[in-house]
């Protein structure tokens, strides 16, 4: 991942985090959780001079990028010590 489409990821991710703070996402419409994105999602476009539908594609592979390397991340962190407790895999996670 880029550092600028590790940016973008980062900036749609935090603003997820502020309009969709309250909500369900297991009980919550996609497409509700979708409009709720798309003025970050516009600004972002209008700034690169992409269409809103390149981010938001631009954006579901990146956070499905980020998924992937995350879950390898704590595959590696598990291979390591398979002794080990919780506690110590999750400190060692972030």
């Amino acid at each position: 991942m880029t550092p600028e489409n590790k940016k973008i990821l980062n900036r749609i991710n935090a603003y997820a985090e502020k309009v969709l703070a309250d909500i369900d996402p297991q009980n919550t419409r996609i497409s509700y959780q979708l409009e709720a994105l798309k003025p970050v999602m516009q600004e972002i476009a209008d700034e690169t001079g992409k269409s809103i539908e390149d981010v938001f594609i631009l954006y579901m592979d990146l956070a499905s990028e980020a998924s992937v390397e995350a879950e390898n991340n704590l595959q590696a962190v598990l291979e390591e010590d398979e002794e080990a407790d919780f506690s110590s895999i999750a400190n060692r996670i972030n």
